[in-house]
């Protein structure tokens, strides 16, 4: 049992793959800060904020639903991250190396959300 959404696992390495994705966006063109700089900061972050979120949440349905949600910004990100590295504006190691670690997101916040289906 959790008292505080900060000391969930998956919190932890949201968190830090939304920073690990900021650190990568910072040298981008000029012409990307309101595209993809700017969507793939919000998609990577949400995840760690829906997940606070839902957390913070009464119920299991209400909790699954805001899990869900950052699954979703989850796989958006992912998304964002191939895209950056076909256009060839990210490094392809970095870009290998964060969709590991957004895969393992994704398979911890399978866990989660089946969790909450008993």
């Amino acid at each position: 049992m959790y008292y505080n959404f900060t000391e969930m696992p998956v919190w932890k390495l949201a968190m830090e793959y939304a920073v690990s994705v900021f650190n990568l966006t910072t040298d981008l063109p000029k012409q990307e800060d309101y595209a993809l700089t700017s969507q793939i900061r919000r998609s990577s972050l949400s995840i760690s904020d829906n997940l606070a979120e839902g957390f913070g949440r009464e119920t299991n349905l209400d909790k699954k639903r805001f899990y869900v949600m950052s699954r979703g910004s989850l796989l958006e990100s992912k998304n964002q991250l191939i895209y950056g590295r076909n256009v060839g504006y990210f490094d392809v190691e970095k870009g290998i190396e964060l969709i590991a670690v957004n895969e393992k997101i994704h398979f911890e916040l399978n866990k989660l959300i089946k969790s909450l289906k008993s």
